[in-house]
């Protein structure tokens, strides 16, 4: 007999339950206030539409230095009779090295049974596979502060959508710029506009993160990176992470399918030295509004 999705989000929670007795310190698991309670009242009532896919994060202690590596998790509606879709990262590995360890946890999670439970298990690899990227890439540090100080380059990434409108989606955007230390701008409404600038390494993991798992109608237009003599944010454009929105024109109606002013977004990348990305956004030279 086939396996139902509401038997799999039954399974879903009580991997939930057994992860939560496993880490029950504050910050060791985060999700979603509602992404409980989403589930169960699917469960009350088949009926209605799926809620959406179960997503959370487990800070791991690696090491006897403690080293914070992070599992992301999303699970699919029918997990565990599919694979979920796994993310170890950690600030203390460079972009290769998560890349090798995990292409290693996907190998290994391949090779178990469909069908059986697999986060807890994927949570004991991390801990025992994780030590030698970590240890690797600290020989590689010392190494390289014996070569001499590298000089730090700031990235700079403008990305560009169709429309940005979803309150989740905005969220994962402001909380993923904020945690990555990363300054620049969020332009909600049609079309949608991102700039992110930091660390190379936090733009394109923040890159990664926003199309995960399947935002389609997204681009990444233009990249700048600008060798630092000193600190980065003494290059920075802008000085923190902002939400920004213009005076909208059209249609309110159900679709909200507004376009933002595109004058107001000319004047303020002209005033943030960025005139020129209009161009590169748009297709189209830029003009002022006449007052």
């Amino acid at each position: 007999m086939a396996v139902t999705v509401k038997e799999c989000l039954e399974l879903q929670l009580l991997e939930v339950e057994m992860l939560l007795s496993m880490f029950p310190k504050r910050g060791e698991f985060s999700l979603d206030a509602d992404a409980v309670p989403s589930i169960q009242r699917y469960l009350r009532n088949a009926d209605g539409a799926l809620p959406p896919q179960l997503e959370y994060r487990i800070t791991l202690d690696v090491g006897e230095a403690k080293v914070k590596v992070e599992l992301q998790v999303l699970l699919p509606h029918m997990y565990p009779q599919v694979a979920p879709q796994l993310f170890a990262r950690s600030d203390a590995l460079h972009r290769q090295q998560q890349l090798q360890l995990n292409t290693r946890l996907a190998s290994h999670i391949s090779s178990l049974d469909s069908g059986d439970l697999c986060v807890c298990e994927a949570v004991q690899w991390v801990k025992d596979n994780c030590l030698p990227f970590l240890e690797n890439n600290q020989a590689s540090s010392e190494c390289a502060s014996k070569a001499g100080r590298v000089k730090e380059m700031l990235h700079r990434m403008w990305i560009y959508s169709h429309h940005i409108y979803r309150q989740e989606l905005r969220k994962k955007i402001f909380d993923s710029a904020k945690k990555l230390n990363l300054t620049g701008f969020c332009l909600t409404g049609k079309p949608g506009v991102i700039c992110v600038e930091g660390l190379r390494e936090n733009c394109d993991e923040f890159w990664r993160v926003i199309r995960y798992p399947n935002w389609k109608h997204i681009s990444c237009k233009h990249v700048e990176n600008i060798e630092a003599e000193g600190s980065i944010d003494n290059l920075r454009l802008f000085h923190s992470f902002e939400d920004l929105q213009f005076q909208a024109h059209g249609d309110y109606g159900l679709r909200n399918d507004y376009h933002m002013d595109l004058g107001q977004f000319l004047e303020f990348l002209k005033q943030h030295q960025s005139g020129h990305i209009f161009q590169i956004l748009f297709g189209v030279e830029g003009k002022l509004s006449d007052n």
